[in-house]
């Protein structure tokens, strides 16, 4: 793998762009936002408003890497973002991650881009990395705030038989396709062994925020295991559990972030 580069990059002035791939998880966020006013912009609902005193901007990104590199790119032009947050569930990969476990990525990997032999498996051509860096002032806000969540889970975790939820840091990886097969997700950790979670959008913004020079940090809630097996109704897990502890992390994170630096 490249070396990652870029990941301490601070906060500019502008407000903090938040995505999440499914209305549900919005939902839960954009309840937290005062004053939010609503634009429409390609086909996206963008809202504003105000989030434990900081300015931001919220919402979907669309499912896959497409979609939400096409979202960060209007957060960034249209809005002026200062930095990027992605919050959502994922499938667990790695050992020891399980249902309702929370994960932080350091980096991401495109787990299905193969430009070879034009440039190395998973290297973004105009890149030059394959790691794709997300910030660590951003990410340390988001762990400190996680670790105090897990502490007390929602009530309805009990009633899922999840254990006592733990806090992840680590590779997480993107891909156009949904992993829902034990023989997926063997192959996915036998060819990236570091992962610890497999998801559909992290890596396309994390892309886009290493272009345009701004900080990024992802949030995923582990709602399965990747794999044959249907651990929770996924629809319960997702409003009942994986939501409020992605509202209340963000609400704690957000409130301790660093304010954005001039220019």
């Amino acid at each position: 793998m490249e070396p990652v580069r870029g990941a301490g990059r601070q906060m500019r002035t502008g407000p903090l762009g938040i995505m999440s791939a499914l209305p549900e998880e919005l939902a839960a966020i954009l309840a937290l936002v005062d004053e939010a006013k609503t634009a429409e912009v390609a086909g996206r609902r963008l809202h504003r408003g105000q989030l434990r005193g900081h300015d931001v901007v919220l919402t979907l990104s669309g499912m896959g890497k497409v979609a939400t590199a096409l979202t960060t790119t209007l957060l960034i032009e249209r809005f002026g973002v200062g930095g990027l947050l992605f919050s959502g569930v994922a499938g667990g990969l790695g050992p020891g991650v399980q249902v309702g476990d929370v994960v932080l990525a350091r980096t991401l990997v495109q787990h299905d881009l193969d430009a070879s032999p034009l440039c190395p498996r998973y290297q973004v051509p105009d890149l030059g990395m394959d790691e794709l860096p997300t910030d660590h002032r951003l990410r340390a806000a988001l762990v400190a705030a996680a670790r105090t969540v897990v502490q007390a889970p929602p009530a309805a975790a009990a009633a899922f038989g999840l254990k006592q939820p733990r806090v992840h840091e680590g590779l997480v990886i993107s891909g156009d396709r949904f992993i829902a097969s034990t023989a997926q997700a063997a192959t996915l950790l036998k060819e990236l062994p570091r992962a610890l979670a497999v998801e559909m959008e992290g890596a396309a913004m994390a892309q886009v925020c290493a272009a345009y020079c701004l900080p990024c940090a992802v949030l995923r809630l582990v709602s399965d295991r990747a794999d044959d097996q249907a651990h929770v109704d996924f629809q319960r897990f997702l409003s009942e559990v994986a939501s409020p502890m992605s509202r209340e992390i963000i609400s704690r994170a957000v409130a301790a972030w660093p304010q954005p630096a001039p220019g």
